[in-house]
């Protein structure tokens, strides 16, 4: 189960950026990318489930794509839903308008909590790179960081 959410960067020059990505349903980032704070999430769900590189698993071959999607209303769209269902991955995204799925906020508690873990590093919670590339580059490393930690808490 993949879930999926976005995150505020505050940037030391004024302008506004948002972290999205989606996790494992223990936390774990899977892939994360950095947009303009204007960009809709509708327009970044396919990049996004697109962006998740195979996830080794039991003795086999590795999962190239997530059983589920869980999103907020932001990433409500038939067509995102259709194009998720052709990829054999159940959406499960509240609708606008209607009241919330029973017990999302479990599930999305998981994203914030990833969501935070990223910003524990100093350098993330306020963007002071001039270019996106640097600013991905750490973004990169500290998920890598994050996941090191939870395999050496897992072996342990």
């Amino acid at each position: 189960m993949s879930t999926t959410a976005g995150s505020a960067v505050r940037s030391g020059r004024g302008d506004r950026r948002a972290r999205r990505g989606p996790c494992d349903g223990r936390g774990t980032p899977l892939k994360v990318i950095t947009t303009a704070a204007n960009v809709n999430d509708v327009t970044q769900t396919l990049a996004l489930v697109d962006g998740i590189s195979p996830v080794a698993g039991r003795p086999s071959r590795p999962r190239r794509r997530p059983e589920a999607l869980l999103g907020d209303k932001g990433y409500d769209s038939d067509p995102n839903r259709e194009e998720l269902r052709k990829r054999r991955i159940l959406p499960v995204i509240s609708r606008k308008g209607a009241p919330n799925i029973k017990g999302m906020g479990k599930l999305r508690y998981v994203v914030e909590q990833t969501f935070a873990l990223l910003h524990h590093f100093k350098r993330l919670a306020v963007r002071w790179e001039r270019r996106t590339e640097l600013h991905e580059a750490f973004v990169s490393l500290a998920c890598g960081l994050i996941c090191w930690r939870r395999l050496k808490k897992h072996r342990s």
